[in-house]
């Protein structure tokens, strides 16, 4: 017995130690993006893709994976996509061109796009008793958010002390070792009547997604004029209308459409995405910010966004306090006026300010998503019935990578066509191909440099006074659609835990 015991806990804890490398994989690259703009001679556009092309990935293919792992086998799938992993790593790491880096990003997204619902499925085979799976349960979601403050941290000392490539290499030890330990340590599962996978839903919204992202990215490469980039992002809105129209007529639907007709979830869905849209926009922009305007290293910008990550702890914590009191409506619409006032804060930030205005707005920020994002989640999940609260959730994931791939590539466009028109007598390349290209271009030439500097800041400020907006015009929504009622906290362990009991155990 204690033998089978140990046996559980070491595989807990490879997964969790393969969890928390996803995570680093979407937040770590926000640091790398400065300096693989030098090595890579890589411009906005390649540098939004290196960003899209894994959540992208995530995205599109989280849903149907698990319906993979319930017909061929979750242990079998879960050991194929964590070795994909390693391998996708080690492409990245080794990456001499932008296309190669992007490729390998998507086909790393793919595996953690496997990885993540698998690795949530086998729990309960491994953990029959209820109260260690709840503690398995509460390790699992530790290991999976944690990675997601650790990434710019970690990536900025790799960096600073090796070279970009470190920061994928660090996965692939992790990732052989969790193929090692599900091998030998879990057990086969499935489901005895797997339903059938949804390919024509699959390939619909990933070449909606791709569309889409592609046509955003495109009117920021060549201007807002080019006919082609316009084509292409009203290509993606109709593959995407497509594929809801198919998802209403399919028997077998990727997505359950029906999880919108309750209110809760629907505006719950909605606000999350919001808020999603912003900082993964802000995580894009923020980095390049500190290395190519503050001078500072990888590792200091990392250190530089920890007052964020402090905003969205204590956001969470006094979220968690006030939600069970105030109710939905309050806190959210506090979280999202909160949000606004550090985005339009964050706007006047120069070339030349100091580095405590910007630890202010983004602490702000953080603080702002951290008493609204868990209201948004509790909001949408508190209105689901017990037997729908594992596909809602793996539904909301899934939208919040989306919500992150379409911020990057719009949010991008916007900054790359303000900061384009204010480079003026410089709009050439190399100093078009984005902010650390053109410093690199600039070298001892100080009014150069000064001017390729602050029409990047003009370029992040109507960005984030875009996301301000955005945030503003949904506050009255808010508190208009919102329950009055309190709702639960969201509790991650309790979601988790709801999504494994969903899915059937053979």
């Amino acid at each position: 017995m204690e033998t089978a015991t140990t046996r559980r806990w070491l595989a807990l804890g490879a997964l969790a130690f393969a969890m928390l490398v996803i995570g680093l994989d979407i937040t770590v690259l926000t640091i790398a993006l400065p300096t693989l703009a030098l090595d890579l001679n890589a411009n906005t556009a390649a540098l939004q893709w290196f960003s899209t092309a894994y959540t992208l990935a995530l995205a599109a293919v989280m849903l149907p994976a698990g319906a993979l792992g319930d017909r061929y086998g979750r242990k079998k799938i879960l050991v194929g996509a964590m070795l994909l992993f390693g391998a996708a790593s080690l492409a990245c790491a080794f990456a001499t061109t932008s296309g190669q880096l992007i490729a390998a990003r998507v086909v790393l997204g793919i595996a953690a796009a496997a990885m993540t619902p698998l690795s949530l499925a086998v729990l309960p085979v491994l953990f029959p008793d209820k109260a260690e799976r709840a503690r398995a349960m509460t390790i699992w979601v530790t290991a999976t958010g944690l990675g997601l403050p650790l990434g710019p941290v970690l990536g900025g000392w790799l960096i600073d002390n090796f070279w970009w490539g470190s920061v994928f290499l660090i996965n692939v030890p992790i990732a052989l070792l969790g193929a090692v330990a599900v091998a030998l340590l879990v057990p086969e599962s499935g489901n005895p009547e797997p339903r059938r996978l949804d390919i024509a839903g699959v390939l619909l919204s990933m070449a909606g997604m791709s569309a889409l992202t592609y046509g955003f990215i495109r009117l920021g490469e060549a201007g807002l004029d080019n006919g082609g980039g316009w084509l292409m992002a009203a290509v993606g809105v109709g593959l995407l209308a497509v594929f809801l129209i198919w998802q209403r007529r399919s028997r077998f639907a990727l997505i359950d459409l029906a999880l919108f007709a309750s209110p809760g979830f629907r505006w719950g869905a909605v606000f999350t995405v919001l808020i999603t849209f912003a900082m993964f926009g802000m995580f894009f922009t923020v980095p390049q910010y500190f290395q190519a305007v503050l001078g500072v290293d990888a590792l200091g910008s990392g250190l530089r966004l920890l007052p964020m990550i402090g905003g969205l702890v204590l956001g969470a914590r006094i979220s968690a306090q006030l939600l069970p009191k105030a109710g939905a409506r309050v806190v959210l619409t506090l979280g999202l006026l909160v949000i606004a006032l550090g985005l339009g804060q964050g706007a006047f930030t120069g070339a030349d300010s100091p580095y405590w205005f910007t630890g202010c707005w983004i602490a702000l920020v953080g603080a702002g998503m951290g008493l609204a994002m868990p209201v948004g989640i509790a909001v949408a999940v508190d209105d689901l019935d017990v037997d729908r609260a594992g596909v809602g959730s793996a539904l909301l994931q899934a939208l919040r990578q989306a919500a992150g791939t379409i911020g990057v590539a719009l949010l991008g466009t916007v900054l790359v066509t303000r900061y384009r028109g204010e480079l003026g007598a410089l709009d050439r390349a190399p100093f078009d191909d984005g902010v650390s290209s053109g410093v690199a271009a600039a070298g001892s030439d100080t009014a150069a440099l000064a001017h390729v500097q602050s029409a990047f800041v003009s370029g992040m400020s109507l960005m984030l006074w875009v996301c301000a907006a955005i945030c503003v015009l949904a506050v009255p929504l808010a508190y208009r659609v919102l329950p009055r009622r309190a709702v639960q906290p969201f509790d991650a362990t309790r979601a988790a835990a709801d999504a494994s009991e969903s899915t059937h155990v053979g």
